[in-house]
């Protein structure tokens, strides 16, 4: 999703992680995204394009969704609901914070 993420914005991924690695929060990030960005995008195009990334699963091909059934398996043996992208990486963060799915 990063990947996505830095081709809608156009921004510098290694600019980035510099500024994450000095504890700003989500809005001081925001922001900084905002300054950074080479493609500046209108608030409807943002709203378009996060919609569409919350409902983005796996792509059809056989190796992306063997990768994407794999990493839902090792989160949860009983979480046949999971289909999005965003699905999977929000039951990873529970389960990385001592959840159990």
């Amino acid at each position: 999703m990063d990947q996505h993420l830095i081709q809608f914005l156009g921004f510098d991924p290694d600019a980035l992680l510099k500024e994450l690695a000095t504890g700003k929060g989500d809005w001081e990030i925001i922001q900084w995204l905002q300054a950074h960005s080479k493609t500046a995008r209108a608030p409807w195009e943002i709203e378009a394009w996060l919609a569409s990334m919350e409902r983005r699963g796996p792509d059809s091909d056989p190796e992306t969704l063997e990768f994407f059934s794999e990493y839902v398996g090792k989160l949860s043996k009983i979480r046949g609901d999971i289909k999005t992208w965003f699905e999977a990486i929000e039951l990873d963060d529970y389960v990385s914070f001592g959840g159990k799915a």
